[in-house]
This record gives structure tokens, sequence and C-alpha cells, in this order.
């Protein structure tokens, strides 16, 4: 099972899987769902947010579910809480999702069990905008490179 630490297969997911389906998130700017679709969006991905609050999040149309939405999905990007991610497993299975992506903070061995054996990757407790600034170099994003790797936005 592949635990998230091997750069080469970091590098392989995120050079290889350009549509992105957020779940949780946010249209608030200051959350970190926001400013990692943000900063994925302006790097050549393709956002496919996912939450019943919007209706659209960085000029994309939101779906209410994983399961409404009827485009290709390469990674499942998941904002949610551990405890929440047993219930996103047979959607990401069922859109033949590559990759199921669990946030900083975020692990599940159960779901992550489920999902391996399913054929897809899993990344737990790793943040994809971090991930990408760190292999290709994107850590000024925001015009000041702090040497800093965090997915908090300064205000």
């Amino acid at each position: 099972m592949f635990d998230g630490n091997n750069i080469k297969t970091l590098r392989k997911i995120l050079k290889d899987n350009k549509n992105i389906a957020v779940v949780g998130l946010s249209a608030k700017w200051h959350r970190p769902s926001y400013f990692a679709a943000k900063y994925m969006q302006e790097n050549g991905y393709r956002i496919i947010p996912v939450n019943p609050a919007y209706s659209e999040v960085l000029g994309e149309k939101c779906y209410p579910s994983l399961e409404a939405v009827k485009e290709r999905i390469d990674i499942v990007d998941c904002f949610r809480k551990s405890e929440d991610i047993d219930a996103l497993v047979p959607m990401a299975i069922s859109a033949n999702a590559k990759v199921f992506w669990m946030q900083l903070g975020v692990q599940n061995k159960l779901a992550a069990k489920k999902i391996t054996d399913a054929g897809m990757d899993c990344v737990q407790n790793r943040c994809v905008k971090i991930e990408h600034a760190r292999i290709f170099g994107g850590l000024n994003w925001i015009g000041v490179n702090t040497k800093i790797i965090s997915a908090k936005r300064l205000v």
C-alpha cells in the first residue's frame, strides 16, 4: 500500500491526474480548501467542487455529492473529517477515480485499505497544494517564499 511518502509516486500522481473532485470545497477564500483548490486550478488542474452548500465555486459548477458528478474524476481530494471518509469510499470507487487523497490531519486506515484493494492509490495526511508546491516548485506562489510549508493562509 502506498503510504504517501514516496516522492516519485506523488510526482507521478500529480503529473498524470489533472481532474480533481474537491469534496468539502468552500467558497470562502480564507478556508484551506479554497486556497488549495485555487492553487491547483492556477497550476493547470481541473477543479470539480463538491459541496451541497454552493452552486458554483472558483467559476466551476459545484455538485451536491460525489455521486452527482458525471465527468471524469482522477483524484478525489477530501476536505472532510477522518470519521466522514468511510461514506466517500464507495462513491470514489464508483466514480472510477484513480487516487483518493485525504488532507492534512485526515487518516482512516480502514478506508485506505478499501481504496487500495479497489486498485486506487491512497494518500493520507498530506495537502495536495503543499505536495505540488514541494515537488514542482510553487512554494512562493503567493509572492513570498518563507521556506515554511503550510496550508494556512497568512492574513
